[in-house]
C-alpha cells in the first residue's frame, strides 16, 4: 500500500508504535556501555553512506551498456555491465550440442534395435518349415526375390 491510500486512523497506529518504539530505544540506548555506543555510531554512519550511494545509483541515467549485460568472472560471480569473453559465451552451447548429439544416437539405436528384431522374426519364419502351398504363393515368391534390408 502507498501512503495515500492507507486511512488516516492507520496512519495514527503507525506513528503511536513508531513514538513508543523510539522512546523504548532512547531508554535503553542510554543504559548501553560507551564502546557499544560508539560502534553503534560508526554502523549508524557507514549506513547511511551506503544509503546515499544507493539513491545516487538510483537516480543516475542508465546507459547501454548498463542494460541487460551480464558478466561472469573467473570464480563465477555474475557482475551487471560486464562482457564476457567469446570462449565463455561459446561453452555456453556445449551442453546444447552434447544434448542434441545424445538424443540423435538414441534415436539410431532405436531404430537398430527395431530393425534386428524384424530381421530375426524373418530369420525364424524362414527356417521354419513351410507348408506346400506357401511355394506356389506368387507374394512370398515375391518376398524371396526381395533384397535382404
Amino acid at each position: 500500500m502507498t501512503p495515500r491510500s492507507r486511512r488516516p486512523d492507520h496512519q495514527a497506529i503507525e506513528a503511536r508504535l513508531a513514538a513508543r518504539l523510539s522512546a523504548g530505544l532512547t531508554v535503553q540506548a542510554q543504559q548501553l556501555p560507551h564502546d557499544i555506543v560508539e560502534r553503534l555510531r560508526a554502523a549508524r554512519e557507514q549506513a547511511l553512506a551506503r544509503a546515499v550511494e544507493v539513491r545516487r545509483l538510483a537516480l543516475k541515467p542508465r546507459t547501454a551498456s548498463d542494460t541487460g549485460v551480464v558478466g561472469v568472472t573467473a570464480h563465477g560471480m555474475a557482475l551487471l555491465g560486464g562482457s564476457t569473453p567469446w570462449w565463455q559465451r561459446a561453452a555456453s552451447v556445449v551442453p546444447l550440442l552434447l544434448l542434441v548429439f545424445g538424443m540423435l544416437l538414441i534415436q539410431r539405436q532405436g531404430e537398430l534395435e527395431q530393425v534386428r528384431a524384424a530381421a530375426e522374426v524373418d530369420a525364424l519364419l524362414l527356417a521354419d518349415d513351410l507348408p506346400p502351398d506357401a511355394y506356389t504363393d506368387p507374394g512370398f515368391a515375391q518376398f524371396l526375390r526381395e533384397p535382404a534390408p
